[in-house]
């Protein structure tokens, strides 16, 4: 028997799924413990080893492959938690990693205050040297200046250090005798050299994403150190894979010098999930969702491909980096309802997290959450929540929203648990609305996949907020995102800034600076034991108008001579307007190349289609809160273990899985599909589904 394990690490709990060679597939659960992840990760092992009647070491020498998602680097951005950073930069312009763009975020807040640099003014040292746009060196870079900061940096033991010179993209030159000099005075120090990390045009985006990776890559490499060291312990040998922020997987060796390719690592194998199940019904086009404990993920899919973006930020801080286009919220099971100045009810996005986690966990919290509102609600079983493994307290959970919520707006227990649920709703069809509606989609013509501990038990509440009549609940849903690390491919991205009027590039220029790419590339995933035949490449460019200041990102195939066109295309689709038939020149900023290794992908097995009907896995009712009737009834209760292929329910209907609670409301019908997964459509709505749902709901 051979094993590949996926494991995502949020922060309430650590998901964990564990395929084997043959097919078969295993979910486990186990709280996260922020202080250390590893700890929670090797406790999950452990239980996996036990589960197969396995010691530790001979699961270790069973398993293959584990793909990993990590917060580590999130969390240190989020709490402010991450290294001593100083930055190393072109004298006078030490102060842009706080002047950013100049722009103000809240253009009409007189007070409000620009985020606080990573690196404080004292440790944002200058040095003497400078290269014009082409990379020509018009000032000498200065030794005696190099020599200082080294012994500053020393002096005020910083951890790390970012080094980012102006039009370092066009001639790294300066950068790398830089590097030289700190890497001799400083051993152990870590360095971020932005033509190494991100050789692109745009000197305060490069300087924030150099100063980013600085300040979270100590805690990464440390804890990725640790990580391999305790997996020695138990004799791994298999491989280890850490996903990045771009939907991809990459090898801890690589990782460990670009760790803010990690900022968006966890969330960003969901989408790559739910590529797959939505290819089991021909549904290229759908959007993801993923409720955990704390927080609520959000992505669309188009063709079967998850949405990118080449920059963006996180907790206000700017990221230069390709990664997938996702919308996160303070919105999970774990979220904490209040009453704010306006007497009004809120919820998240601070949240109870794995510790002290809900009231009815009985850990110690005290403040009411989604997960004891849903427990009010009756739409979790209290004795079997989490396998079993923890029994909610239902009196505890109604003492908290009658002292916090109920009695402060005047509402009964039950309203105040209907008021947070109906809230959290709303903020999940907002996080829906914000990559669809803001992006020129209707989220109406888009299936949901839903996923998540927390998402099968609002699902149908979203989807009659967004008038979305269908949806998708995968029989994983629970370890969403450590399912999509087991899918997700090895996946670099690189960047060449190419600053030109396309009309006026030398011929042939792109194809020699691509083949240039690849040929790196391909070296990068050869020692990553890719062979040549599961390699893939796609090189695009950044394209504007000229006095733009936005690109459109086009494909760009090689020898192609409609790249123009395609460009014009593009804006057009994205603004509404293009500028072909005025003549107004194009020009290319940057080139992108996107080198993908195949991996081997998880195979499920298919489900026989059962001639019996659902009654055969049901197993009682629960009193539970039906919205669209505005009250409480006896709900039938469900086992998912025992619904099978071509099985139907009616709403309003609860399906109890080990891991998730499925909630139908009255409105909603529901099927059983050939791998166990659960298509959810509204019963008046059926004429307006896709075919092949359709055939599957008749």
């Amino acid at each position: 028997m051979r094993l590949r394990i996926g494991i995502d690490v949020g922060g309430t709990f650590t998901d964990f799924l564990v395929v084997a060679d043959e097919g078969s597939a295993r979910v486990f659960k186990t709280l996260s413990t922020p202080d250390d992840p590893s700890r929670a990760l090797l406790q999950g092992l452990t239980e996996i080893a036990e589960s197969y009647g396995l010691g530790t070491d001979a699961l270790s020498r069973a398993v293959d492959v584990i793909v990993h998602g990590t917060t580590v680097t999130t969390n240190a951005v989020l709490t402010r938690n991450g290294a001593r950073t100083g930055l190393l930069t072109t004298e006078g312009f030490r102060d842009a990693l706080e002047m950013r763009r100049g722009i103000r975020e809240e253009q009409y807040n007189n007070r409000f205050a620009n985020v606080e640099p990573l690196a404080p003014r004292y440790l944002r040292l200058p040095a003497k040297g400078r290269l014009d746009r082409d990379g020509r060196e018009l000032v000498p870079l200065s030794d005696g200046d190099l020599e200082s900061a080294a012994d500053t940096f020393r002096k005020e033991k910083v951890e790390a250090v970012a080094v980012c010179f102006m039009n370092a993209f066009a001639n790294p030159d300066h950068e790398r005798r830089a590097a030289a000099v700190l890497r001799e005075k400083l051993p152990g120090v870590y360095l971020s050299v932005s033509s190494t990390l991100l050789p692109a045009i745009r000197f305060y985006d490069r300087v924030s994403t150099t100063a980013l990776n600085a300040y979270v890559g100590p805690k990464l490499r440390n804890y990725i150190d640790a990580l391999l060291e305790k997996l020695a312990q138990i004799h791994f040998d298999g491989i280890l894979r850490i996903m990045q922020s771009n939907g991809g997987v990459v090898a801890p060796e690589i990782v460990r010098d670009r760790a803010a390719m990690t900022l968006l690592s966890g969330p960003a194998a969901g989408p790559r999930a739910g590529a797959f199940y939505g290819s089991i019904h021909g549904l290229g086009d759908c959007i993801t969702v993923d409720m955990g404990g704390t927080s609520f993920d959000a992505a669309l899919l188009r063709d079967g491909q998850p949405l990118f973006i080449t920059e963006g930020e996180v907790d206000r801080l700017r990221l230069a980096l390709p990664m997938l286009d996702i919308t996160t919220i303070g919105a999970g099971g774990g979220s904490i309802g209040w009453i704010d100045k306006g007497d009004l009810l809120r919820m998240g996005p601070q949240s109870a997290g794995a510790k002290p986690g809900p009231v009815s966990y009985r850990r110690g919290g005290t403040e009411p959450t989604c997960t004891d509102a849903d427990l009010v609600l009756g739409y979790l079983p209290a004795d079997e929540f989490a396998g079993g493994r923890i029994k909610l307290d239902v009196a505890a959970a109604r003492k908290a929203i009658e002292t916090h919520i109920a009695q402060p707006l005047g509402f009964s227990v039950e309203q105040g648990a209907v008021g947070m649920a109906r809230v959290i709703d709303a903020n999940m069809a907002a996080g829906v609305r914000a990559v669809t509606v803001r992006r020129g989609f209707d989220p109406r013509e888009f299936p949901l996949i839903v996923a998540g501990g927390g998402g099968p038990q609002h699902c149908c509440a979203i989807c009659a907020e967004l008038e979305i009549p269908l949806f998708l609940v995968p029989r994983q849903s629970s370890i969403f995102c450590a399912a999509g690390m087991l899918m997700s491919d090895l996946i670099h991205d690189d960047v060449r800034s190419l600053p030109s009027r396309i009309d006026q590039l030398a011929p042939g220029l792109l194809e020699q600076r691509i083949d240039e790419l690849i040929a790196a590339a391909r070296a990068t995933l050869r020692t990553e034991k890719v062979a040549d035949a599961d390699m893939a490449f796609q090189p695009s460019l950044d394209m504007r108008y000229v006095k733009q200041y936005h690109e459109v990102n086009v494909p760009f195939e090689l020898g192609a001579k409609d790249v123009v066109a395609r460009f014009h295309r593009e804006h057009d689709r994205l603004y509404g307007y293009q500028l072909e038939e005025q003549k107004t020149p194009v020009e290319v900023i940057n080139l992108r190349l996107r080198s993908i290794g195949r991996t081997v992908k998880p195979s499920f097995p298919e489900m026989k289609k059962s001639n019996a009907d659902a009654s055969s896995a049901r197993k009682g009712s629960r009193r539970a809160w039906v919205p669209e009737r505005r009250e409480f009834e006896d709900v039938p209760l469900y086992d998912a273990e025992r619904l099978h292929h071509g099985m139907r329910l009616t709403g309003p209907a609860i399906v109890d899985q080990a891991n998730t609670t499925l909630v139908l409301t009255a409105a909603y019908d529901l099927v059983c599909d050939r791998f166990g997964n659960f298509v959810g459509y509204r019963r008046d709505a059926v004429k307006t589904l896709p075919k092949s749902i359709q055939e599957l709901v008749r």
